[in-house]
């Protein structure tokens, strides 16, 4: 009989067989390196693919929502965006299947509804006035569901009534951090772990807290997927590749260059590197140092933000380093980068402009239009989130 092929339908019940602390004591990050075994998965991936991780929420989460609703957690629901055949245990759905954070305006107004405290009732009420939109806007960034249920106990609802307002709790892509070509049973991720407060209460990040907190190493099944990509280093190992990373965007570079080395590429290699402070947040430093000594990596240039007065940052290193990575992109190279879209990919993506403006003996116009037959030609990727 031949292997399921598991799917992002289909999960593959994977095992962690590594769970390793890469910041050092006194950074402000929990920056973790996790191993995924998928042996017997049949599952296949490439460097530059993602895989798939459907986290649980947290169990005192979970258990406090249950109380406050009065509950015993063994109460059959049927939430209706998840299409099921037959109703599942309350205690189920809140763990595996619906997201507890992200609570919208629908929920006020059912709460508004259902209030017979004069107080809650009317401090529902005013945020659902349309003169209090940014009100609730920011009272709902600062809330999750297991708050509102909290701050407003005398709203009943029964489990079924809170279900049909929470969301399917989605699986979260991570860029694998390894090359099929060393590890074709495993994959490798690179994951900063959330941990905040937000409404005095403790926040995690879902996924990232279950990989770290809740996922026992060796013995707790995993439900993961291959999300494959189009993002990935040339085809031609004769090219260069100029690789920008910071933080956690380093991930897909550390499979890249596996493979480019693994495979005797022949192209150069330049990564650039950033986070908060060198001794504490230098991700992988070891292993960047052995490829520089072997060769195999021709440059790492790093930004760390917060080690002088001011800041600096990936964009700032490529504008110093401008000539030679117009020398490198003008003979060829394949710029990569990975990492926050919001501003570092936006801020890396001017700086590009600059640089080929300002070498390449262009105007804007004619530097944009080069920026963009460089996307055509898939010398420019980016994998940013």
């Amino acid at each position: 009989m031949s292997a399921p092929a598991y799917s992002k339908d289909h999960p593959f019940p994977a095992r962690m067989t590594e769970s390793r602390l890469l910041t050092r004591p006194g950074s402000a990050k929990e920056t973790r390196h996790f191993v995924i075994s998928l042996a017997g998965s049949g599952l296949h991936y490439k460097a530059g693919d993602s895989l798939g991780v459907y986290p649980e929420n947290r169990t005192a989460d979970v258990n406090e929502i249950i109380s406050r609703l009065g509950a015993t957690g063994d109460e059959l629901v049927s939430p209706a965006m998840l299409k099921l055949a037959a109703p599942i245990p309350l205690r189920e759905a809140l763990t595996k299947r619906l997201a507890l954070a992200g609570p919208t305006r629908k929920i006020v107004e059912t709460l508004a509804g259902r209030a017979t405290h004069p107080d809650e009732k009317a401090r529902l009420a005013g945020m659902l006035k349309p003169e209090a939109k940014d009100i609730l806007t920011t009272f709902l960034e600062q809330h999750e569901y297991v708050d509102l249920l909290a701050e407003h106990p005398s709203a009943h609802l029964t489990p079924q009534e809170l279900v049909d307002h929470l969301r399917k709790l989605m699986p979260r892509l991570y860029s694998i951090a390894s090359s099929p070509k060393l590890y074709p049973a495993e994959v490798h991720l690179t994951v900063a772990v959330v941990r905040y407060i937000t409404n005095h209460r403790d926040r995690a990040g879902v996924c990232s807290t279950y990989m770290a907190d809740r996922v026992q190493v060796g013995s707790t099944a995993m439900p993961v997927f291959i999300s494959h990509s189009h993002f990935g280093p040339p085809e031609d190992g004769a090219r260069d590749c100029i690789m920008v990373g910071p933080g956690t965007g380093i991930a897909p570079f550390r499979a890249f260059v596996q493979d480019r080395v693994a495979a005797g590429a022949q192209g150069r290699n330049w990564i650039f590197f950033g986070d908060q402070h060198r001794a504490t947040d230098f991700l992988y430093e070891s292993e960047w140092r052995q490829y520089l000594a072997a060769g195999q990596v021709a440059r790492v240039d790093t930004a760390f933000s917060r080690d002088q007065a001011t800041k600096v940052y990936v964009q700032d290193r490529l504008r110093e380093h401008a000539a030679e990575v117009w020398a490198w992109i003008k003979g060829g190279a394949h710029f990569y980068v990975c990492g926050d879209a919001k501003r570092m990919a936006k801020d890396v993506d001017v700086a590009l402009h600059e640089i080929v403006a300002q070498h390449g003996g262009m105007d804007p116009a004619a530097a944009a239009e080069f920026v963009k037959q460089l996307k055509k030609d898939k010398r420019y990727q980016r994998d940013v989130y």
